[in-house]
């Protein structure tokens, strides 16, 4: 019994009823509160909307007072006509409004009985967005926040954007960039954040800051940032008082510290667990916790995979309670695939959460289509997510018109919101969800031509993979901005492990880095059985054997087929799948938004031509160490190597290469 032919009395919290009519509305519901909160008042307009429920969009939670284990849990209950929502919360309600709106959009059932309790309790958005509007890694724009309106101008998107996290059960966001600007907690600046908070609050989504640890030294002239000093221990427990006084369900603050160069407890001789519970403490009397943030990459080892895991877990066990360490889901940086980061375990004392990334710094921005679901649950194949505080998302949000740039990239957006409520969620049934509320409408489009665009979507990312860097291979990207192919990249001065040679490692032996114990050693940060599955390259998982393993050229792989072989099929079948993928758009157009359709075809063809970049830039340049050409499946060959040399690709730090220059190469 779908919901279009329910006649419900739906219940929230106690008694909600409403009737629904075939023409889709829900009309007269009824709450057991006499004055519904803000939240409530999102529930009931959400289940009275036109059309009986809206499109796909985003879930949000919101505490009410003390929070509790399952707060955010919801339960559905139909029996006959009758629909039951019971909730402990206000947006546990809203939760499960959102949840029937899903069922709408895809036509399905409404079952008997529906009971939902997030995986994690903290499931957060963190924006690399600065003061000045720019994005760090941003493909969609300038930021959403108008610092320089708030807080007396309060744009209309602040509400779309928490509605649509809301709908996907996102229940908190990190406004600002981690390489955060200590303005950031001026009170000027704290006003502005506290107009956004408030917009947010009905929807159940919790506003934190990043923030500079050198903040009470650039803000008021503080001699030091030592976190032993008692003047700035005072400090930051007043300026807590402040933001508290302000925003009394503040969540907390999230730091990079001694990391790319930005300050930390180490610049005064103290250890990240002294400066990450410092802040700890000041947060503490209003119950807000610290994300202290393990991306460093100090040259305390060879290998820099390593570098995390030795810097972090000497201090298991160190770290107060409302301090977690959040982790990059593989060692190096958001690679399109990575080994699991090994410090993931290894500090059972201290909670730690998984930072992944929603915006495609590796993954070809906003030109490339990477639906990101098997990525993230590749992840949670290895890391058990029982094992996890929270997870992070790295944000893909801008100001463009769709807020994500590629009117595919949503998608992202949407799964990670479902996998942090859900990490058991298949890709292809999430893919389903978004594609059926976004993209068609599913009653009218033949079930071969959805099945086809789902496929598209979930294959994807390892489309991604197999065209940009098989087997394990990993960071051979243009310097700075990431976009493109340079495995041959040499900048003078920069650090070895920001260059591609560092990780590709490619010789006239073979390919690959060493990390056994006759290498780095670093599967040694493994437990067992897998530091003996990663050490053998007999037992290595094939798509990660260039990331344990320098492998002879013509070393005979599983798959029948020589390295160098397998690397020539990797790239074909890359560039294969994706212009492959303009077939199954072209079956599509009947059905979706015909701008829509136009835009999204352009970024393919695109996709394609830079995936043909990848492939001959790759092999070209690595055939200079096999000695080998590349084999037939791997042709046409449309570049040269000396004509893709010959182009400077780093003109800065994260800025894209033109479209132009671009063209020339493509």
């Amino acid at each position: 019994m779908t919901l279009k032919t329910l006649l419900p009395r739906l219940v929230v919290g106690g008694v909600l009823a409403c009737s629904c009519q075939m023409a889709g509305a829900i009309e007269n519901v009824k709450f057991n509160h006499k004055r519904l909160s803000p939240t409530l008042e999102l529930v009931r307009q959400e289940l009275t909307a036109p059309g009986l429920l809206p499109s796909i969009g985003d879930v949000k939670v919101v505490s009410k007072g003390q929070r509790s284990t399952g707060s955010d849990s919801y339960e559905i209950v139909r029996k006959g006509n009758d629909l039951t929502i019971s909730a402990p919360t206000d947006l546990g309600a809203l939760y499960a409004a959102y949840h029937l709106q899903r069922l709408d959009a895809s036509g399905a059932d409404v079952p008997e009985r529906v009971a939902e309790t997030p995986a994690f309790d903290l499931r957060i958005l963190n924006h690399w967005d600065n003061l000045d509007g720019t994005i760090e890694r941003g493909y969609a724009g300038r930021s959403l926040w108008r610092w320089d309106e708030l807080p007396d101008s309060l744009s209309p998107r602040y509400a779309e954007y928490a509605r649509r996290n809301a709908r996907i059960g996102i229940n908190a966001t990190v406004l600002n960039n981690v390489n955060a600007s200590p303005l950031m907690l001026s009170t000027p600046y704290l006003h502005k954040v506290k107009a956004l908070a408030d917009i947010f609050r009905p929807y159940g989504l919790k506003v934190y800051l990043s923030v500079n640890f050198a903040t009470p030294m650039a803000l008021d002239s503080l001699p030091t940032a030592d976190p032993l000093d008692k003047g700035v221990q005072k400090w930051w427990a007043d300026k807590a008082r402040e933001i508290y006084a302000l925003i009394p369900d503040f969540g907390g603050f999230l730091v990079k510290a001694n990391s790319e160069g930005q300050p930390g407890p180490m610049d005064f001789g103290r250890t990240h667990a002294d400066g990450a519970n410092m802040l700890a403490r000041a947060l503490r009397p209003y119950g807000g916790q610290v994300m202290w943030r393990a991306f460093v990459y100090s040259p305390i080892d060879a290998d820099r995979a390593k570098q995390a895991y030795m810097e972090f877990q000497p201090l298991d066990g160190q770290f107060d309670p409302n301090v977690i360490i959040q982790i990059k889901n593989g060692p190096i940086d958001f690679q399109p695939r990575e080994a699991y980061s090994p410090l993931f375990g290894a500090m059972p004392s201290t909670p730690q959460m998984a930072e992944f990334q929603v915006t495609q710094e590796y993954l070809g921005h906003s030109n490339h289509l990477a639906f990101l679901a098997p990525m993230w649950q590749e992840f949670f194949g290895d890391v058990p997510p029982s094992s996890l505080k929270a997870v992070a998302g790295v944000a893909n949000v801008g100001d463009d018109p769709n807020m994500t740039g590629h009117p595919l990239a949503d998608a992202n957006w949407y799964a990670f919101g479902r996998l942090a409520w859900d990490p058991a969620l298949t890709p292809e049934a999430i893919a389903a969800e978004w594609i059926d509320a976004n993209l068609i409408d599913p009653s009218a489009t033949p079930a071969e031509v959805r099945s086809e665009l789902i496929d598209m979507f979930a294959t994807s990312r390892e489309a991604v993979v197999d065209y940009m860097m098989p087997l394990g291979l990993h960071h051979i990207f243009a310097f700075g901005h990431h976009y493109g192919p340079e495995p041959w990249c040499d900048v003078p001065g920069a650090r070895p492990d920001w260059l591609p040679r560092y990780y590709h490692r490619a010789d006239s032996a073979g390919l690959g880095f060493d990390r056994t114990p006759a290498g780095s050693d670093a599967v040694s940060q493994y437990p067992e059985p897998l530091r003996s599955t990663y050490s053998s390259p007999d037992t290595c998982p094939l798509n990660l054997l260039l990331w344990f393993h320098h492998v002879p050229w013509t070393q005979k792989l599983s798959t029948g087929r020589t390295l160098w072989e397998e690397l020539c099929h990797r790239y074909a079948v890359g560039c294969e799948q994706v212009a492959g993928y303009q077939h199954t758009w072209a079956k599509v157009r009947p059905y979706v938004n015909p701008e829509v359709w136009a835009d999204v075809n352009a970024r393919l063809v695109t996709q394609a031509r830079d995936a043909q970049w990848w492939k001959d830039a790759c092999l070209l340049y690595f055939s200079k160490f096999s000695g080998m050409d590349p084999t037939p499946e791997a042709y046409p060959i449309h570049h040269t190597l000396e004509n893709m040399e010959r182009v400077n690709l780093g003109i800065d730090n994260y800025t894209c290469p033109s479209p132009a220059l671009l063209d020339s190469l493509r």
